[in-house]
């Protein structure tokens, strides 16, 4: 996948098949964008291009604690997973947000995008002040020699599926809500890192990870969760906290003990998913109460995964 981060000046070659949006977590509605994008490009034999701009989705969804649903790094990972062939992520700035609707059009889609192929939410806006729409999109395509694709809202329970829902549901703890909204499990990647053992000291190994600030994380707490090591999908459960009992630090962590493994995981990265919040953090007295607690965290979850 190529990608083209923070630049105005760019040509795309390929005649491509453009489609738009913020992608504050990639969800059902964002994938009905994709799949109808994909399909038009094997179709067409044309290129697939996402246009998406280089800011935080938060910043302008207005969310001020800068979080994101799914982190760049990990769009970047879900875009090539569906076949995107160029990644735009264009810089925000006065003078974008300054730009006509019909100089977008011109410049970005006709130009920079060379789009052949058009394809947008019934929603989308565009231009300065979002004055530009599907209307004006479609009234400039035979100008511009382009086609465009209108895709209607995905709805979930006569409730059409958005980013913020999504975002009230990650707070929540309300896991299986999120990921049939979502259209996969919500996700937490990154490198296992080096810990001071404290889990194998009592009996339970685990693999921790620290998830970029930007990352919007569920309550704290324990998971029914799985991760993937290689594409190979294991059981586990995971801790998202600071480990109040036998730690003192502040630094939040994705800690997780992985059923029945016991290879060295220390540099490699892995895709932590959580299907099922099970109890909140809590501070235990001793170190015997919080293992009790563990095994019975264990056996739990092997009851919600019917192991």
């Amino acid at each position: 996948m190529n990608i083209f981060n923070g630049v105005t000046q760019f040509h795309i070659a390929d005649k491509t098949v453009a489609t738009f949006g913020k992608f504050d977590g990639i969800h059902m509605g964002h994938m009905a964008l994709i799949n109808t994008a994909v399909r038009i490009a094997r179709e067409q034999g044309l290129k697939l291009a996402v246009f998406t701009f280089d800011v935080l989705p938060s910043f302008l969804l207005g969310i001020k604690d800068g979080t994101q649903i799914t982190t760049n790094e990990e769009k970047r990972r879900m875009f090539a997973d569906a076949g995107v062939d160029y990644l735009v992520e264009y810089p925000f700035n006065e003078e974008t947000a300054a730009m006509e609707p019909l100089d977008f059009i011109g410049k970005v889609i006709a130009g920079n995008l060379n789009a052949a192929h058009v394809v947008v939410g019934a929603d989308w806006h565009f231009g300065k002040d979002r004055s530009g729409g599907c209307d004006m999109l479609m009234a400039a395509q035979k100008l511009y020699n382009y086609e465009v694709h209108v895709v209607e809202k995905e709805l979930y329970s006569q409730r059409e599926i958005s980013s913020t829902w999504i975002r009230d549901e990650i707070q929540q703890g309300n896991m299986e809500n999120v990921n049939i909204i979502l259209g996969y499990p919500y996700m937490i990647i990154g490198k296992v890192e080096e810990g001071r053992h404290l889990g194998t000291g009592m009996g339970f190994a685990t693999v921790n990870i620290y998830p970029p600030k930007e990352k919007l994380l569920p309550p704290r707490g324990v998971y029914a969760s799985k991760v993937i090591i290689d594409g190979d999908e294991h059981y586990s459960i995971t801790n998202i906290g600071v480990r109040p009992t036998v730690d003192d630090s502040e630094r939040v962590s994705v800690e997780t003990h992985i059923f029945d493994y016991d290879e060295d995981l220390y540099g490699r990265e892995i895709r932590v998913e959580l299907f099922h919040f099970e109890r909140p953090e809590i501070k235990f007295d001793t170190v015997e109460k919080l293992v009790s607690q563990v095994e019975a965290d264990i056996e739990f979850t092997k009851t919600f995964f019917m192991l």
